[in-house]
C-alpha cells in the first residue's frame, strides 16, 4: 500500500514538472513542442483522473450494495499489487465476512425457531407500533386454531376475547386468564415483555396452557383433604357409634336402672364427641369464609409493635428472647391490618410451642424488603419439622398437635391468597423452622 502511494506521487509530481515544462516551452515560443507536450500531459493527467473516479465509482457501488446487503458480486482481481487490486482483494474479503455472519445468523435463526416450535407454550413476536406480526410458533397455531398471524389485530375476529386480554397484558407482568382453545375452554398463563430497537418497539406474548398442572395441584389438595376428612370424621363417628350401639343393647335388656351411671356417662360421652364434630365442621367453614381484605398503608414497626405489645406477657413467662428486625422503619405494607396480624399471632405462637424445651429458646419476626416484593418472615430455633410435616401443613385439618385444630396455618395461607400473596416453609428438623409471607410490591 505505501508502494503505491509512492507511485501516485511520483505520478502528480511528474505531472506537474510537464505543466511546468509547457508553460517554459510557451513562453519561449516553441510553440509546436508545447502543444505536444500539453497534449501528452492532459492524455495522463486524464487517466489518472478516470482511474481514481474509476475506483471511487466502485466504492459508492459496493457501499450500495452494503447498504441493501447485498453480498453476492464477487471483484476479479487481475492486479493483485494495483490500487485497483488491493481494492477489490478488500471488497471480496469484506464480502465473504458478512456471507459467514449471514450463514451463522440463519443457522441461529432456524435453531431458535425450531427450539421455539418444540415448546408446548404458544409465542407471539409482534410490532408494539404497527401490530404487524413477525412470527408466531406452531403451538400457537395448534392451541388456537389460527394457522396465519399477519397483524395481531386479526386475533380479533377468531378469539376477541385473547386479542383483549393479550392488548390489556402489561409487560412483564403475568396473569392467568380463561380462554376457548382447540382442547376447549383451558386455564392461560399470560406473560409478556418488550423491549426497543433502532428499528421500533416489539412485544413478545407466552400462553401457557395450565390445566393439567392445575388439575393435578388440585387433584392432590383434594386426596388430602379427603383422607384427613375422612381421619377426622372417622375419629368422631366410631366411638359414638360403638358407644350408641352398647347404649342401645343396655336399654333392650332393661337394665336402666342398674346402669343408669354409666347410660349418663355415655350419653355425655355421644354429646361431647358431637360438639367436637360440630366443631371440626365450624372449622371447615371458617375456612371457606374469609372477608374480602380492606387493603390500607401499614407502616410495617406499628405492625411488628402491636403484635408484640400482645404477645409479650406470654413470651416473657415463658422465657423466650424476641427481637424484632426491621433496617427501614418506614416501610409501609398495603393490606388488611386485622387479617395479617390473625395470620402473624398464629405463626407466632406456633413458634411460641415449637420452641418449648429449648435451653435457650429464640423468635425473630423481620421485614424486608426486595425488588418487587415484601416478606416478613418468622424465625425460631424450635425442634423444626422433617419435609414429610412441611408438605402437610398447610393442608385443612392437619395437625402435629393433640390440642390443634389443623386449621391456622391453613387459614394463614386463605388471607395471604386473597392478598394477592404467598405463604412458604423452611425447615430442618431440630434446627428450627423460618416461615415467610411474601406480599406484592405494587
Amino acid at each position: 500500500m505505501r508502494w503505491q502511494t509512492v507511485r501516485d506521487f511520483f505520478k502528480l509530481v511528474l505531472l506537474m514538472a510537464g505543466a511546468v515544462a509547457v508553460a517554459y516551452l510557451y513562453f519561449h515560443k516553441q510553440y509546436t513542442y508545447a502543444v505536444v507536450l500539453f497534449l501528452v500531459v492532459l492524455y495522463f493527467a486524464f487517466r489518472f483522473h478516470a482511474q481514481h473516479r474509476f475506483l471511487l465509482q466502485q466504492m459508492l457501488e459496493f457501499a450500495e450494495a452494503v447498504k441493501y446487503r447485498d453480498f453476492t458480486r464477487r471483484f476479479v482481481v487481475k492486479k493483485p499489487l494495483s490500487t485497483e487490486g488491493q481494492l477489490y482483494t478488500a471488497f471480496n474479503n469484506i464480502n465473504q465476512v458478512y456471507k459467514n455472519i449471514s450463514i451463522d445468523m440463519e443457522i441461529q435463526q432456524q435453531y431458535l425457531q425450531k427450539v421455539i416450535n418444540m415448546l408446548d407454550s404458544g409465542i407471539i413476536f409482534y410490532e408494539g407500533d404497527t401490530g404487524k406480526v413477525i412470527w408466531v410458533n406452531d403451538a400457537f397455531k395448534q392451541l388456537f386454531q389460527v394457522p396465519h398471524l399477519g397483524n395481531i389485530k386479526g386475533l380479533a375476529k377468531r378469539h376477541p376475547d385473547l386479542f383483549e386480554k393479550t392488548m390489556l397484558l402489561k409487560a412483564g407482568k403475568q396473569q392467568v386468564e380463561a380462554a376457548h382453545s382447540s382442547k376447549g375452554k383451558i386455564k392461560l398463563l399470560m406473560q409478556s415483555t418488550g423491549f426497543e430497537t433502532e428499528e421500533g418497539s416489539f412485544r413478545i406474548v407466552v400462553y401457557q396452557n395450565i390445566n393439567e398442572a392445575l388439575d393435578e395441584t388440585e387433584t392432590r389438595a383434594w386426596q388430602k383433604l379427603l383422607r384427613v376428612l375422612t381421619h377426622e370424621i372417622m375419629n368422631s363417628i366410631a366411638p359414638i357409634s360403638s358407644l350408641a350401639e352398647t347404649l342401645h343393647t343396655r336399654l333392650e335388656q332393661g337394665d336402666i336402672e342398674e346402669g343408669i351411671d354409666d347410660l349418663k356417662l355415655g350419653m355425655y360421652t355421644i354429646k361431647r364427641r358431637s360438639e367436637g364434630l360440630l366443631q371440626f365442621a365450624k372449622s371447615y367453614r371458617m375456612i371457606n369464609k374469609v372477608d374480602q381484605p380492606d387493603f390500607k398503608e401499614i407502616l410495617m414497626v406499628d405492625l411488628f409493635e402491636g403484635i408484640y405489645q400482645l404477645l409479650e406477657p406470654t413470651m416473657l413467662q415463658k422465657g423466650i428472647d424476641v427481637d424484632i428486625i426491621l433496617k427501614d422503619t418506614r416501610l409501609l405494607l398495603s393490606a388488611d391490618r386485622n387479617l395479617i396480624e390473625q395470620v402473624l399471632i398464629n405463626l407466632l405462637l406456633n413458634a411460641i410451642e415449637a420452641v418449648q424445651g429449648q435451653q435457650e429458646s429464640y423468635i425473630s419476626i423481620s421485614g424486608i424488603k426486595r425488588e418487587e416484593v415484601i416478606q416478613i418472615q418468622i424465625t425460631d430455633n424450635g425442634k423444626g419439622m422433617s419435609t414429610e410435616i412441611q408438605e402437610q401443613i398447610f393442608t385443612p385439618f392437619f395437625t402435629t398437635r393433640k390440642s390443634g385444630t389443623g386449621v391456622g396455618l391453613t387459614l394463614s395461607k386463605q388471607i395471604m391468597l386473597l392478598h394477592g400473596g404467598t405463604i412458604f416453609v423452611d425447615s430442618e428438623e431440630g434446627r428450627g423452622s423460618v416461615f415467610t409471607l411474601q406480599f406484592r410490591n405494587n
